[in-house]
């Protein structure tokens, strides 16, 4: 057995051996497996899907198209979303099943940036708490409750977020009272989900042959061609490459519960790829149901709703047309429940090893329960009641994560050619992410994490009530934020 003052001066390398790894951390994690595991490939299932099917497609695919340009080109994007994020659940496989413990990238990174102490978690802890919230999908619930009660979707943007905020608090209420209920919902709506991805397939299916009759449109006569003021030039693609990746976002939802997990080794191979597998397929086929019965000129206007004026279009302004957004706020209300069921249990993993301000308070897990509540609430109040919320707030969620992103397949890599030494993978029974995923998951992130500093052409910026770089800087500023507390509360105190 080494000892810590053994390891800071005969190791050196980025990696610790296995033995440092057990004697520095086996008492730190001790306490957060205590919870009996209780969650089989059905809840697992349902905690991934509950969070990838969310607000995104049913909401983003008007943004995408917009940004791409041309119907061809969304296509496309959400074609390398799919690629991207199996590459992604690779990685975040063999991850899983070689450290199988709650806690999710914060395990992954504390693995392999050993040096210098405690930054990399610091900064993984601020992007987490601080932006790993539900205001998206909290936002979306009150859009499409608004619009099945026959409210325009230009309603003032307040009245979705007070109704989002309430929503938010009913889930956190749920998890913190009625635990055992909030997983029996979550599990429930999370098959419910398919079956509205489902029925859109269907619908657009039966126009397809010509058994619904509406409107034709031209939407597949050349699906190259640009929309008028619509371009997708680099700025505009990458930032839809962004808005696709929040659609698939949730595939690693169940590697931050893994110590919930009965038998993770067998649950989560079966689990997590076949999630991914069916909400791919969905999601592709809705988004072509969406292209066969909505106009590009509406398309491209829709916004939120654009699942809502599928079903005007289909079925005119019926009490159906009505009921079935609000089984998709229903859908948004599971993605709810699964984040924030998921996230708080990151916050309270950070928090019982110091690495958030008030850590002792969070380390109580209705209390960081309550802190994802908190900035939920928050990011829901603080953008201004002016402009597309939705689309800040999405990618205000998603960009920093793509730093994360790449430090884990940097992580993963550095892991594969130095497997002997570092002893990872020696298990053959255990996944293993073929390299090439791993660069392909690299590259994305790194495609996705400096583009949007390139400012797009003045006349195709799509929404100019905020500068191009608000939201990739808020989302470096916010890691950086975890590096300046590193500093004050590790750093420099070592000083002196």
């Amino acid at each position: 057995m080494i000892h810590k003052t053994q390891v800071a001066t005969e190791s050196t390398h980025l990696i610790p051996r296995d033995e440092e790894i057990h004697h520095d951390s086996d008492q730190q994690h001790q306490h957060t497996q205590h919870t009996q595991p209780h969650l089989g490939v059905f809840a697992c299932m349902s905690l991934i899907i509950n969070k990838m099917i969310g607000t995104g497609i049913f909401s983003t695919p008007s943004l995408i198209f917009s940004l791409s340009g041309n119907i061809g080109t969304s296509l496309i994007l959400w074609g390398i979303g799919g690629i991207i994020t199996f590459c992604g659940l690779s990685v975040y496989l063999e991850f899983g099943l070689e450290l199988p413990k709650s806690g999710g990238e914060k395990n992954y990174l504390q693995r392999v940036f050993t040096r210098p102490e405690k930054l990399i978690e610091c900064i993984y802890a601020f992007q987490i708490v601080l932006l790993g919230f539900s205001s998206g999908n909290s936002y979306a619930f009150g859009k499409y409750i608004l619009f099945a009660l026959g409210f325009d979707e230009h309603i003032n943007d307040w009245i979705p977020r007070i109704i989002g905020i309430g929503v938010i608090t009913f889930a956190i209420y749920l998890h913190i009272y009625h635990p055992n209920s909030s997983t029996k919902v979550f599990t429930f709506l999370g098959f419910t989900k398919i079956l509205i991805l489902m029925i859109i397939i269907f619908l657009g299916g039966l126009t397809y042959l010509n058994l619904i009759e509406i409107p034709q449109n031209d939407n597949f006569n050349n699906i190259w061609q640009n929309y008028p003021n619509y371009s997708g030039n680099s700025y505009n693609i990458s930032v839809a490459l962004l808005q696709v990746i929040y659609s698939f976002k949730g595939w690693e939802n169940a590697n931050y519960v893994l110590s919930e997990i009965k038998n993770p080794h067998q649950t989560l191979k079966v689990s997590a790829p076949l999630s991914v597998l069916i909400t791919t397929i969905l999601y592709f086929l809705v988004i072509l149901s969406y292209y066969l019965v909505i106009p590009k000129e509406e398309f491209a206007d829709s916004g939120v709703v654009i699942a809502g004026i599928f079903f005007n279009k289909i079925l005119g302004e019926s009490i159906t047309s009505r009921l079935l957004p609000i089984l998709i706020s229903l859908s948004n209300f599971g993605n709810v429940l699964a984040v924030s069921f998921s996230h708080s249990r990151i916050n309270q993993e950070l928090s019982k090893e110091g690495f958030l301000p008030f850590s002792s308070f969070f380390a109580v897990l209705k209390n960081s329960i309550f802190l994802h509540w908190l900035i939920t609430v928050i990011i829901l109040l603080i953008p201004p009641k002016y402009g597309n919320i939705y689309q800040f707030v999405v990618n205000l969620y998603a960009y920093p994560g793509t730093w994360v992103n790449i430090f884990v397949a940097l992580g993963l890599i550095y892991l594969h050619f130095n497997k002997t030494r570092e002893k990872w993978g020696l298990n053959p029974n255990k996944w293993h992410s073929f390299e090439l995923f791993n660069f392909i998951f690299l590259g994305s992130n790194i495609f996705l994490a400096l583009f949007p500093f390139i400012p797009p052409p003045l006349q195709y910026r799509l929404n100019n009530d905020y500068p191009f770089y608000v939201f990739p800087l808020t989302g470096i500023a916010v890691l950086g934020s975890g590096g300046i507390y590193w500093y004050f509360r590790y750093k420099r105190k070592s000083l002196y």
